[in-house]
This record gives C-alpha cells, structure tokens and sequence, in this order.
C-alpha cells in the first residue's frame, strides 16, 4: 500500500475530503509548529501529576531508607524520587505492574512531564518496589502526618479489622502434610500398575512404561523435596512460588493462598493510620494492633472496634494491659443447653467465693486447680445437686451434669460483652469505618490480588502503595488539591527556609546550608554549580 499518490499526502487527502464537513478538525500531522507547547506547557496546571512532584519532593528519602547516596564510578543509577513518583503515579491510575509502567514511560505526556522524559525500564522499576519495603511504610507514614496536621484523624475511636489479599501461588502449590501424602499414595498406586504392567508386558511396550516410571518415580522426589521443605519450615503448610503465603479461608468456606491485611482506621474519616501484612488469622492480632495504634496516634484514650473474628481472652489482656477500651463481636457460643434459660450466661457468679449459682439456687465451686487448654488456664465448677435436679434434662446431657469451664479471661470476657451492651449503637459503626477502604481498594480499584512473589517483605511494598494512594486520594477528596498543594509548597519552603537568591547563584553552594538532602534534588543544584533551566519566582523559589 503506498502512503501517498504522487506528490499528494494521504493525511492532505483526508484534510481536504473531510474540510466541508461540519466537524471538527484536528490538526494536519505533517504541520510544522512554528511556536512548539514545551512538556510543562503540556501539563495543566490543575494536573494531578504536580501535586505528585510536589508531595515526593517533600520527602527525606534519606531518612526514610531509600538509597540516596551512589558511587561515583559505574553508569548513573536513577534517583530514588523518580521511581517512588512513578510508582505513586501508576497505582493512583490503578497501574501497578513494573512493565505496564515501563511503557508509560514512553507514551504518556504526564509521566513525561513527571520523569522528565526519564524511561527506566521494567527491571530498574520491579527492583525500586522490591528493595524498599521500610522506606515505602515511611512514605505511607507521610501521609498520616498530612492527615493528622489538617486534622483528618480524631484519634478517639477507631476500627480494625483484616482483609485477604491474593498472593501469586496458586492452590496447586501450597502443600500440607496431608495434601502430600495424598499425592505420594496416588504415585506409589501408579508405580505398583506400571511395575505389575512391565512383569506382565511381551516386550513391546517396555520402554514406554519405563518412562512412565522414571516420570512417577521424579513426581515421588519432587514431593519428598517439599515434605522436608514443609518439616524444616515448622509451619503446617508450605507454598511453593511464594513461600511465605498461606492458605487461607476468604468467605464462606472459600480458601485462597493470600496474605492477611492487618489494618487500623480511624473513624473521622475513614483513613488508614497503620497496616501490617500478615500470613496469620486474626485471632493472636488485636494485641498488637492497639499497642502499634497507641504508638501511632500518641494516645491510649480511644475505643478499638473488632469483629469477632479477634475474640481470644489473651489479646482482652494485652489491651486492658494497655489501659484501651476494646468492642469485639461477641461469636456465637458452640455448645448450648437443651433449653436456653440453662446457658452458662445465665449462671451467676460470685467473684468473693469463687462459685456459681445456676438458675435452680445451687452452688457450682472448684477445688481451685487450673487446667490447661492449648491457649489458656481453666477452672471447672460442678455440683453434686446435678443428679437429682429436675430440671437436669433441660440444663445438661452429661451423665454427671453441668460443669462450667472458666477462663483465666472471663472477666475481661464478660467486660467486653457489657461495653457491646450499653454501647451497640456505636459498635454499629464498625463496618462503616474500616470496609470503607477495603471497598475502595478492592472493589472500585480492583486490588484484590497483590503483584509480587518471594516472600511477605516485597507483599508488604506492594500493600504500602495501595495504603499510600488510597490515603492521598482520601486527603485530596476531603480538602482539595489547591489545598495540599500549599501545605506540600510550605513544607518545601521549610526546607530550604528564607535564602538570597545571590547565595543561590554564587557557585559557592555547600550542602551545609539546606536543612533537608532532597533540597539539592529539588533545586537541580550540584555542589559547583546551579542548572541553567532553573526559574527564580517569588512565591515558590525555583
């Protein structure tokens, strides 16, 4: 096909059919542009992408952990600022893959304008994400700080709760012993059809079936190698692609092999003030949690709001340790009495005596040894009066009657359940509070799978920028771009704070005058001189 017809453009063509029409026209792709738009040009000044630039800019990357500081032999490497705008930039526009990023790079007038017409490729982009699991928790701990100076955080009552995220290893690869042994039985069953099939064979069909052996026989190794992996490990499972993830129950029985996404949200605003990545239930989590969310928000005066999923006496303890106020779903009791009005709820007891009274006026009591289940200490309390009770139908079916096991927990137990009782209206607000990021993210923004491989530090860097852009879109939602954009603008005027411009371009620059490491970035300046392209302004320095 030729392009043009004698000395005719195809595009001229185009032009010149389409002109009498009524609509509207684009540009001729062959016009030379007397006067060319530069990249800023390019970008609107309302553009998200500044903002961006701005926020990253703000940064002490240095302090944060990313490796600022190169050899000066070897090729450049490339800033650490460049790759974190980037990554904040791709997951903002829900792009999250190391060589989707690449390519937009290479064609997207923002990430130009961005970059700077910089083009990492994917390697440079995947490693950034790898390598920086702390450093990017200090960024995300950035945008708490932004949250908490406009006053985004009440830090009275929050809500925690934990949500599942896909990891990348599929069903197939995750083994326990059981699972194991189940495909060792179904080789040794092969091996013995195809052993009993080579003593019965003519001769024909030998060599086949002796492959089928040695196939089986490298399946039974490959097996073997994961059963030690699985006895050395020490955990009940093991996963072959990502080690560390687990499989685990997603709803109504469905299992998946994912991590579990601790997370703590304050109930202002529905912002994320703190995640940790697990491969754990939520049961042995709540402790922690607090004591991070206690750290975090400077106080212990706040309520914690939990699902029952974290109702375990000793995480009770760890938070009345800390002196918080916690409202965990009470979960459903799993074994009743024939008749409800006999439930151990409705036995009384006697703190000064150490007894129970049951609804027919009998006294439970312990001989006060402690007994010990797989997490905790009990104590039984029985009566003898259960033999000849009437109501010993309706209260038991134990041959010998009632016997209450009490935790060493029960108190705090039973204080929980008082909380939840005279304050149900506001646990309600629970779900409203902490699914409001996790809709976010995993329905509208369609997170619901983490990227990365190899271990729960790199699952924990691809979590961090979820939590980061989902707290900068929340931020900038609540208050408006114009309005962080000052705020991000007065923080890069700190930095710097009030210098004469004839300092600035006497060449005689010294690291020792800037309060921050990203000042130097930030102005283009190197120690012996100051980039030509700067522009001094008045209100914004360069």
């Amino acid at each position: 096909m030729f392009k043009t017809h004698g000395d005719i453009n195809i595009d001229e063509i185009s032009h010149l059919v389409s002109s009498g029409m009524k609509y509207i026209q684009g540009e001729n792709r062959s016009q030379i542009t007397l006067f060319p738009v530069s990249l800023d040009d390019a970008v609107d000044a309302e553009n998200e992408v500044r903002l961006i630039d701005l926020f990253v800019d703000s940064l002490d990357l240095g302090e944060f952990g990313f490796k600022v500081d190169f050899i000066e032999n070897g090729r450049p490497a490339y800033h650490p600022a460049d790759l974190l705008k980037l990554y904040i930039y791709g997951y903002l526009n829900r792009v999250r893959s190391s060589r989707q990023l690449e390519k937009e790079c290479k064609r997207n007038v923002e990430v130009f304008w961005l970059l700077k017409n910089l083009q990492p490729d994917h390697n440079t982009i995947s490693n950034f994400r790898r390598d920086n699991p702390k450093a990017i928790k200090m960024v995300f701990r950035e945008t708490v700080k932004i949250a908490k100076h406009f006053d985004l955080i009440g830090g009275t009552l929050i809500a925690g709760d934990s949500t599942k995220l896909r990891a990348q290893n599929s069903k197939k690869n995750n083994f326990n012993q059981k699972k194991i042994d189940r495909h060792l039985e179904y080789i040794e069953n092969k091996l013995a059809e195809y052993n009993k099939a080579m003593a019965e064979s003519d001769g024909d069909d030998k060599e086949k079936i002796k492959k089928e052996i040695k196939k089986q026989e490298l399946r039974k190794e490959g097996y073997k190698q994961i059963e030690q992996q699985l006895k050395e490990s020490g955990q009940p499972q093991v996963s072959t692609s990502d080690p560390e993830s687990r499989q685990m129950i997603t709803r109504n029985n469905i299992t998946e092999v994912a991590y579990n996404i601790q997370t703590s949200v304050d109930a202002k605003h529905n912002l994320p003030f703190d995640y940790l990545v697990t491969n754990t239930n939520d049961a042995k989590a709540m402790g922690n949690m607090l004591q991070r969310a206690e750290n975090i928000l400077e106080t212990k005066d706040f309520t914690a709001l939990y699902d029952k999923g974290y109702h375990t006496g000793s995480e009770f303890k760890k938070a009345a340790d800390l002196g918080i106020d916690v409202m965990v779903a009470i979960p459903s009791v799993a074994s009743n009495a024939p008749n409800p009005d006999y439930n151990v709820e409705n036995f009384a007891f006697d703190k000064t005596n150490d007894c129970y009274t049951c609804p027919q006026g009998e006294i439970l009591t312990t001989n006060g040894r402690w007994h010990q289940d797989k997490t905790y200490r009990f104590k039984r309390y029985t009566t003898t009066a259960c033999k000849t009770c009437p109501a010993k139908p309706e209260c038991s079916k134990a041959i010998c009657g009632k016997a209450i096991q009490r935790s060493e927990y029960q108190e705090l137990v039973d204080m929980n359940k008082k909380r939840i009782t005279e304050n149900s209206e506001l646990y309600r607000k629970r779900q409203q509070i902490v699914e409001h990021p996790y809709g976010t993210i995993k329905r509208q923004w369609g997170f619901s799978y983490l990227l990365t491989k190899k271990g729960i530090n790199r699952a924990s860097a691809d979590v961090g920028f979820i939590m980061t852009v989902y707290n900068l879109r929340r931020i900038i939602n609540i208050i408006g771009i114009n309005e962080l954009k000052k705020y991000l603008k007065s923080a890069l005027l700190s930095i710097f704070g009030k210098m004469p411009l004839q300092k600035l371009f006497s060449g005689k620059i010294s690291p020792d005058v800037f309060k921050h490491k990203t000042t130097i970035r930030f102005l283009n300046v190197s120690l012996n001189q100051l980039y030509l392209n700067q522009k001094p302004t008045v209100q914004f320095g360069f």
